[in-house]
């Protein structure tokens, strides 16, 4: 029997939702099959149905997706508060620790220890992009015209760094996607009753937050807007955001080296819960030399604004989604927004292994990760500690 909102214990569902973000590694598809087993199957929170629906509305929208589901499992179970509380629960374990490893490379520096053991964590971050690229692949490419649309995207986004090209290519790719699709009657009207105060302020706060830049040349707000904007751009898992932040955080700003990068991306790997926290880490990376106040609030202009987009779509969206389901377009649209995705990954994987040099070890270690990624029988953690081991070893 499923749980009906008024008889949910919060304590006890919040308690389930940490044992979930205990287990979560991987990204979105990993997560899924611990919501499954945890939410569903031992708890009965709700049926498997309709955790299918909730991550179908969560691939629509843009955002970390495993966090807006389990968010949307919340607000099911307990309304916007317990929506709210999932969200820390979920999430804020890891943002911690990933504020914590902003400060390895001072921590390194201070004791006199070589940052030179963390010279495989790069090469190992691209085998986890590597796979992540084939896998998404292979799940977005059906035909000929979700081929056309990853090619492209990976074409233009390998010669055009610029932030303002991942939006433009996405929103072609779900235009191109509705109009081949031949189907009719993609935007049918329904009758919603929408709480517009949820999307008033993620609109305020989006153009807030750029007008601000203009006004105030603040690092710590032009953080902020930075990681606002990759919340409400980015679709999928935490691998998709990767190439939007490296090409604004690395290429263009130079917050961090290319090195610096993807050792915050390898170690996240091997840490339990949303990817998207990897955000705290590159917030505090790029805040360094004005103090540990700045540089924590950084991490913090990392975490808050890349959750925030996805966790206020999630509350105007989610008490109108039985109706919204019904529209066509939408789902149409999000074929060619996950082709666009697709490129978008398959390119940062070609870019960060340049980046990272093509010596014969990083070879190795990138070509390792990958293969016992696909094989499934090394968890990542222990992947992570053994590239660690090999790195300070030798």
């Amino acid at each position: 029997m499923v749980h009906k909102k008024e008889s949910i214990n919060r304590k006890h569902f919040l308690k389930d939702v940490f044992i979930c973000s205990l287990g979560a590694y991987g990204g979105p598809e990993a997560h899924y099959s611990v919501f499954i087993d945890q939410l569903v199957v031992k708890k009965k929170y709700l049926k498997e149905e309709e955790l299918v629906e909730l991550i179908a509305l969560c691939s629509i929208l843009p955002g970390p997706t495993s966090t807006q589901t389990i968010v949307s499992i919340g607000y099911k179970m307990g309304g916007p508060l317990l929506a709210f509380l999932t969200m820390l629960i979920w999430a804020l374990p890891v943002l911690i620790i990933m504020t914590l490893l902003s400060f390895l490379y001072q921590f390194l520096n201070q004791n006199n220890i070589s940052s030179t053991g963390l010279r495989f964590i790069g090469p190992m971050a691209v085998g986890f992009i590597i796979v992540a690229a084939f896998r998404i692949g292979r799940k977005v490419v059906t035909d000929k015209i979700t081929i056309l649309l990853l090619l492209f995207s990976a074409f233009i986004t390998y010669f055009i760094r610029e932030p303002w090209i991942f939006p433009i290519v996405l929103i072609i790719g779900g235009i191109v996607s509705i109009v081949t699709s031949n189907e009719k009657n993609l935007w049918t009207p329904v009758k919603l009753n929408p709480q517009w105060r949820y999307l008033v302020a993620f609109v305020i706060i989006a153009i807030g937050s750029i007008a601000l830049t203009f006004i105030w040349d603040n690092r710590i707000i032009h953080l902020f807007e930075s990681f606002y904007r990759y919340g409400y751009l980015v679709f999928g898992g935490g691998q998709v955001v990767v190439p939007v932040m490296h090409t604004e955080l690395v290429q263009l700003n130079h917050y961090m080296t290319n090195a610096e990068f993807l050792t915050g991306y390898g170690l996240v790997q091997g840490l339990p819960g949303p990817m998207f926290s990897f955000s705290a880490y590159a917030g505090g990376m790029a805040a360094r030399g004005s103090g540990t106040f700045v540089q924590v609030l950084g991490a913090a202009a990392g975490g808050i604004g890349i959750f925030l987009p996805g966790l206020l779509l999630i509350y105007f969206i989610f008490p109108i989604w039985n109706k919204l389901r019904n529209i066509k377009g939408i789902k149409i649209s999000l074929k060619g927004i996950n082709a666009v995705a697709g490129g978008l990954i398959s390119v940062s994987a070609i870019i960060l292994m340049q980046k990272s040099g093509f010596s014969l070890e990083n070879i190795l270690v990138t070509i390792a990760t990958a293969g016992l990624l696909l094989t499934r029988k090394v968890p990542a953690p222990l992947l992570v500690l053994f590239v660690l081991i090999l790195g300070f070893s030798f």
